[in-house]
């Protein structure tokens, strides 16, 4: 009988992570940009580009 070491391999859902992640950088883009909310609901996409936006001067 041979000693056989199995190697063992962790799996991490990343999809449960980046929707919470996503979640809270629309919510942040929101109060950090003052977003109308029209602007609010097109940022559900985009909230990076609204949040370059605020940081640029």
């Amino acid at each position: 009988m041979t000693d056989e070491k199995k190697e063992r391999q962790k799996h991490v859902e990343t999809a449960s992570i980046t929707g919470p992640i996503w979640y809270i950088g629309w919510l942040f883009t929101i109060a950090f940009a003052k977003l109308t909310f029209w602007k609010a609901v097109l940022a559900l996409l985009i909230w990076p580009y609204y949040l370059g936006s605020a940081l640029s001067p």
